[in-house]
């Protein structure tokens, strides 16, 4: 079963953390979606892939990235509206 997720939060911006931490676990864990920073200090990510795979990347992202943990995470059903082709992209 597919599931899809829009999640919201709040970290500062570090060096590799879109890549060496979001989109790293999303590839190990065949999510597809996009990944952005939005001002002040949000991050925005749409995360689509099995249920089992989409609950286990919520749960590394609650745990944080080294001593970042986010802050303020909202979590909301998503429809997807276009194929993201079975990967993850950061838009910048």
């Amino acid at each position: 079963m597919k599931k899809c997720l829009k999640i919201t939060f709040i970290a500062s911006k570090i060096e590799g953390f879109l890549n060496d931490f979001i989109q790293k676990n999303a590839r190990q864990l065949n999510v597809e979606g996009t990944v952005q920073f939005v001002e002040p200090n949000g991050i925005v990510i749409v995360a689509c892939g099995s249920k089992e795979n989409i609950d286990m990347f919520l749960d590394i992202i609650h745990q944080g990235f080294g001593a970042h943990i986010p802050e303020n995470v909202s979590v909301e059903p998503f429809l997807k509206e276009k194929d993201y082709r079975g990967i993850f992209r950061i838009l910048e």
